[in-house]
């Protein structure tokens, strides 16, 4: 199990585009576990609609937590495309 956290920095959080992109960006790694957590709320990375339901805002902390065989460089890959995009 990897885990890393980022702080979202787009000044409207993580709202639907952006949501939907990170799903889709996710979707690439199908061997990979991803789960998203804000505080005490964990949803799967896969599901547009839980991810939304974080109602995740510019400056706050989420933790991904990716388990699988290439966990490693699926967080890696996940970190860089986070730094890139939100």
């Amino acid at each position: 199990m990897k885990e890393f956290e980022f702080v979202v920095t787009d000044p409207v959080g993580i709202h639907a585009r952006p949501a939907g992109n990170l799903v889709k960006e996710i979707k690439k790694y199908a061997d990979s576990k991803v789960s998203i957590s804000k505080g005490d709320k964990t949803v799967d990375g896969l599901r547009l609609m839980a991810v939304m339901g974080l109602g995740v805002k510019q400056g706050e902390t989420v933790k991904f937590t990716v388990e699988g065989g290439d966990e490693d460089a699926v967080a890696e890959a996940l970190c860089a495309w986070l730094k890139e995009n939100l």
